[in-house]
């Protein structure tokens, strides 16, 4: 089973590098583009069902990607950075660096915020669940975080080893059910349009 993960185009803070978390920020005019962009890609896998996270981003992300009758799953949310929402990184950085890579590294947790722990469980068990299912490639459309934490939980890539997920690129993984084959990392960032190496948290 391979597993289709699609980070949402740039949202309106993506754009002034402040973190979203839970809040439900629209596209900005560059995101939606991003997502135009990205749907011929993914029309020709042909995914056989999509799921999405029920924030506006993702779900016009997914509709934009040619999948607007994805099934809208709340676990599929951003990790909560509780007091730091809205803020940007380079004040957060400003007022204590060590407790940001700690965050970003998935080891620290921002004050009111969601453990990286109880994070990355809600979202793996959306996965084990749809991976229950017989499906080719599963389309899920969801955030940079998700990506980063699906990342670890099944192929062992530690938080602190990933670049941030470009908005609006594709990451591919495939699933091995019960084989005894490791799950692989089939694609990574992947926009058909241009690299990002810089991508926004």
């Amino acid at each position: 089973m391979r597993i289709l993960l699609v980070r949402h185009g740039q949202s309106q803070w993506n754009a002034t590098h402040r973190l979203q978390g839970q809040a439900d920020i629209a596209l900005s005019e560059t995101g939606r583009s991003q997502a135009d962009a990205l749907r011929t890609t993914i029309d020709g896998l042909k995914p056989c069902r999509a799921i999405t996270s029920d924030l506006e981003r993702v779900r016009e992300t997914a509709a934009r990607i040619g999948a607007p009758d994805a099934t809208p799953i709340r676990d599929l949310r951003e990790i909560d950075v509780g007091d730091w929402t809205g803020r940007t990184t380079t004040d957060i950085i400003a007022e204590d660096e060590t407790a940001y890579l700690a965050w970003r590294a998935g080891t620290g947790t921002p004050p009111g915020g969601e453990p990286w722990e109880a994070f990355a469980d809600r979202v793996t068990a959306v996965i084990r669940s749809e991976a229950e299912t017989p499906c080719t490639n599963l389309l899920v459309a969801c955030h940079g975080g998700v990506i980063r934490a699906i990342l670890q939980r099944f192929l062992d890539l530690q938080p602190a080893s990933i670049i941030p997920v470009a908005p609006a690129s594709l990451t591919a993984m495939r699933l091995e059910n019960g084989n005894g084959k490791p799950h692989r990392l089939e694609l990574f960032n992947y926009r058909p349009t241009s690299l990002d190496f810089g991508a926004p948290d």
